[in-house]
């Protein structure tokens, strides 16, 4: 928390934040463009910001592309506002700058968290039909090999799958790729897209999450609730063993 407040002391590193706020997912040619600023100094004030959580990239070829990330801000309003808020308001003001940007050609969702585990933990909690099923309120089923389905089961016996999918990717424990769809879609033209980066931290895991090729501002928005109740949920049951009290998405 030092360092947020550390990062968040200076005028420059908050309009930084301010521009991301304006237009997610910036690289730094374009972060640095209409300011008098060089491209080593926003680095060097890009690094602050990451090293204090408050800023997550995504590498798209040879651009690396910059997110605001709502998760420090939220856990200081977590800290010392939350019995102001409701629940899914919090969820709402975070994710606000996201949802405005929903039509933009780069990565649609963009959500990172940090959760006292390892790798291969938190690979389980995403992979495992039993761990899954704990805090997601779904099992996901696959043998997560490049080119096999994928299925997200419901946990009534029923067998009925919500969403289905193609596994892309598989670099256990480290990176997940799988396409998404309704089963009803049977041959989706352009399915969206999640995308689970791992990245150990100490004792700690760097989870990004990305979301893709999302129809419309109505799904982006279901997305983006979606996912930061799920992801809340499974940092809540590695950390503590148990999930929320009562499920955020309900």
């Amino acid at each position: 928390m030092d360092r947020v407040f550390k990062a968040l002391s200076d005028a420059t590193r908050r309009r930084l934040l301010d521009r991301l706020h304006e237009n997610n997912g910036q690289s730094l040619s374009e972060l640095c463009d209409g300011l008098a600023m060089s491209r080593q100094a926003a680095t060097q004030h890009l690094s602050l910001l990451e090293a204090a959580n408050l800023v997550s990239t995504v590498r798209r070829g040879r651009e690396k592309l910059h997110y605001l990330n709502p998760v420090r801000l939220h856990e200081i309003q977590e800290r010392w506002i939350d019995k102001f808020e409701r629940p899914h308001l919090r969820a709402l003001s975070a994710l606000k700058q996201k949802a405005e940007h929903a039509m933009s050609p780069k990565p649609k969702f963009v959500y990172t968290t940090y959760i006292e585990a390892t790798p291969e933990k938190v690979w389980e909690a995403l992979t495992d039909p039993e761990t899954s099923a704990a805090y997601w309120g779904h099992s996901n089923v696959s043998d997560w090999q490049p080119g096999s389905t994928w299925e997200h089961r419901r946990l009534d016996g029923s067998g009925v799958a919500d969403v289905v999918g193609t596994v892309v990717e598989s670099v256990p424990p480290k990176r997940l790729v799988i396409t998404w769809a309704e089963p009803s879609d049977d041959h989706p033209d352009s399915p969206s897209t999640v995308t689970f980066d791992l990245k150990p931290l100490g004792g700690t895991v760097q989870l990004t999450v990305t979301h893709e090729n999302l129809r419309d501002e109505a799904e982006f928005r279901q997305a983006a609730g979606g996912w930061s109740a799920v992801l809340s949920n499974l940092k809540t049951y590695l950390e503590t063993g148990k999930p929320l009290s009562l499920p955020a998405w309900s």
